[in-house]
C-alpha cells in the first residue's frame, strides 16, 4: 500500500518548481483532477540604490489537465515481480507582467508569458516514487514577437521515505533561460504533530504550514522568484534588443481556504527581500544592475477543481490514495 504523504510531496514538488509558486497550499487534488487556478500579485514601486524607482503586478492563470493513468505488472531484474503505476498530465500557463520604472510601465503593455509542461508520476514496488517533467515556454512583450525569449526545463526526482511524517526528495534540472544551468533540487517534508508540517523544494521554497481546521490552513513561506523577459529600446538611429531580470527572495504569510469541495480562496502578504533588476544586450552584456530596498507585497488567488473523473480516481484507488 502506497503512502499519502510521499505522493502528496510529488505534488509539492511539482507545482512549485514547474509552475512557479502557488498562493493555495499544495494539495492532491491539483495533479489528479482538471483544475484552473487564477492569481494576481502586486508590489509597489520602490527606490533604487541610483535613485530610480522600480515596481510591477503580475496576473496569471495556470491550467493542469490529468492525461492518462496506466497500471502495469511484469517481472523485472531478478525475475522479481514489479507492480507499476503512471499518471500523466500537462500543466499550461499564461501570465501578464506589467513593471514600472519611475511610474511609466515600461515596455509599454508589459510582458506576456505561454508555457506547457508534460509531468509523469511514477510508482512501483521496485523502483519507488520517481517525478518526471518536461516543458518551455516564451517570454515576451509585442515589441518583440518575433524575436521572444524563450526558456526550456526538464528534470527527474527521486523520493525517499525516512519515516511515517518524514520523507525526502533530490534530483537534478536542467533548465535554459538565456543560459543552460544545472540545478540540484533537495526536497523535504516532516509532519510536526497532526496540524504542523514543515517542506520545501530547494532551491525554490520553504514553508511552515498550520492547519487551522479541515478547511483552512496557514502559511510561513520564503521564496525565490522573479521573470526574465526581452524588449526593445529606441534610439534616434535604431531599435535595440534588450532583456531586464528581476529577481527578489518574498517572506511571506498566507492562508487557504477550501469551500464546496471545488473552490480554494488563498490571501498572500509580505516582503520582498535581496531584490535586483538587471539588464543586458544582445551580447548579453550587463548595462543595468540596480539594487532594490525591501517592499511589501500581496497576492490574491482563486482555485477551481472540477468534479472527480473515473480517470483521476483510478491512480488513486490503484495506490491506496485516499482525499
Amino acid at each position: 500500500m502506497f503512502s499519502k504523504r510521499p505522493i502528496a510531496v510529488i505534488c509539492f514538488i511539482t507545482i512549485v518548481s514547474i509552475v512557479k509558486t502557488f498562493a493555495q497550499t499544495p494539495s492532491l487534488s491539483q495533479l489528479f483532477y482538471p483544475n484552473i487556478t487564477l492569481r494576481a500579485e502586486y508590489m509597489p514601486e520602490s527606490v533604487s540604490d541610483n535613485g530610480t524607482k522600480f515596481g510591477f503586478n503580475r496576473t496569471s492563470a495556470v491550467g493542469i489537465i490529468p492525461l492518462n493513468t496506466e497500471f502495469s505488472a511484469g517481472f523485472g531484474f531478478g525475475k522479481k515481480l514489479d507492480i507499476q503505476a503512471k499518471h500523466n498530465l500537462l500543466i499550461a500557463n499564461v501570465s501578464q507582467i506589467n513593471p514600472t520604472i519611475d511610474g511609466l510601465e515600461k515596455p509599454d503593455g508589459g510582458y506576456k508569458t505561454f508555457g506547457v509542461t508534460f509531468v509523469q508520476l511514477k510508482a512501483s514496488l521496485r523502483e519507488k516514487f520517481w517525478l518526471y517533467g518536461v516543458g518551455g515556454g516564451v517570454t515576451q512583450s509585442y515589441e518583440t514577437f518575433f524575436n521572444p525569449q524563450p526558456y526550456f526545463y526538464g528534470g527527474a526526482a527521486r523520493l525517499r521515505i525516512l519515516g511515517l511524517k518524514t520523507q525526502i526528495l533530490y534530483g537534478t534540472a536542467i533548465i535554459y533561460n538565456q543560459k543552460f544551468r544545472i540545478i540540484p533540487i533537495f526536497g523535504f517534508t516532516k509532519g510536526l504533530g497532526n496540524d504542523w508540517k514543515i517542506s520545501g523544494i530547494l532551491p525554490f521554497r520553504a514553508s511552515v504550514s498550520y492547519k487551522v481546521s479541515p478547511w483552512l490552513h496557514v502559511d510561513f513561506n520564503s521564496v525565490y522568484d522573479g521573470y526574465s523577459a526581452g524588449f526593445q529600446e529606441y534610439t534616434t538611429t535604431e531599435k535595440l534588443i534588450r532583456r531586464q531580470n528581476f529577481q527578489q527572495i518574498r517572506f511571506s504569510l498566507s492562508a487557504n481556504a477550501n469551500f464546496l469541495n471545488v473552490f480554494n480562496v488563498g490571501i498572500e502578504g509580505g516582503l520582498g527581500t535581496f531584490r535586483h533588476v538587471k539588464t543586458f544586450n544582445s551580447a548579453n552584456e550587463t548595462l543595468t544592475n540596480l539594487s532594490l530596498p525591501s517592499a511589501p507585497y500581496v497576492g490574491v488567488s482563486l482555485r477551481y477543481i472540477a468534479s472527480k473523473s473515473k480517470l483521476s480516481s483510478k491512480f488513486m484507488k490503484g495506490t491506496g490514495i485516499e482525499i
